[in-house]
């Protein structure tokens, strides 16, 4: 597989990996987010957590299985643009949200790259 094409998938993974750290550590919720992981809104992060461990696991099967990839892209592609969607429609508001949207949006480039060659056959 091209270098290229692994680096993307593991740009995608350690996005998402610190989020996903919250489903087995629910004390980053507080230091993360400033919530407590006993507050419903803490208890909906940590579950957040657990799609973002799905999300690991289908770029981590994206590395190793280049059929996967067209189906990986789409779920990463879901979340990272469906957040910086609502992000933009809650009016770009300040502190830890801020920061996941500058993530996410410097991650559009290696998801944009992995999604091209994903989508552009098999010719690798």
């Amino acid at each position: 597989m091209e270098p290229r094409i692994t680096i993307s998938w593991l740009a995608l993974i350690a996005i998402h990996v610190t989020p996903a750290a919250v489903l087995f550590a629910p004390s980053l919720v507080e230091q993360l987010y400033g919530v407590s992981p006993n507050a419903a809104a803490g208890v909906l992060i940590v579950h957040r957590g657990s799609m973002f461990l799905a999300i690991v696991a289908v770029a981590a099967l994206a590395i190793i299985r280049p059929d996967s990839r067209r189906a990986a892209s789409l779920v990463v592609a879901i979340s990272m643009l469906g957040y910086l969607i609502v992000y933009a429609r809650a009016g770009f508001p300040a502190g830890a949200l801020r920061t996941e949207a500058l993530v996410d949006a410097v991650g559009v480039i290696p998801l944009a790259f992995a999604t091209w060659h994903g989508w552009r056959g098999s010719r690798m």
